[in-house]
């Protein structure tokens, strides 16, 4: 069984850092592909970043320089750095993994119909 458990959430002023975690279970990340996605209220899932072992590290545009995607092997865990948030990165933050390889373009890899499983999210709020 496949499980994702995300932490880390919380609130923040704008231009401050958050570090998410996801640590993950029933799954092997050198044989999924997994990532960061976000909801804010009245908008639909987008994808924040996604990385592949071995293979591309994808990021949305407004996120690119801010945001970083990394995972622990040893620790079965990806993470996600948030630096200089602002008030729009207000979301729900969801990890997500697929049921296999995953081919295609970025923007593939970054929709969430291509992932299976999902945690429960966290919140990161920031204010202005």
């Amino acid at each position: 069984q496949v499980r994702l458990v995300e932490s880390g959430g919380g609130s923040v002023q704008s231009g401050g850092s958050l570090t998410l975690s996801c640590a993950a279970s029933g799954i092997t990340f050198s044989s999924n592909c997994i990532g960061w996605f976000r909801q804010a209220p009245e908008k639909e899932r987008e994808g924040v970043a996604q990385l592949t072992s071995r293979g591309p590290t994808t990021y949305a545009d407004s996120v690119k320089g801010r945001f970083t995607i990394s995972q622990d092997n040893t620790k079965n865990t990806l993470y996600l750095d948030m630096n200089n948030l602002k008030p729009e990165d207000t979301a729900m933050y969801y990890c997500a993994a697929t049921s296999g390889a995953l081919a295609g373009s970025s923007a593939y890899r970054l929709s969430p119909i291509a992932y299976t499983y999902w945690g429960q999210g966290t919140q990161v709020t920031v204010s202005s």
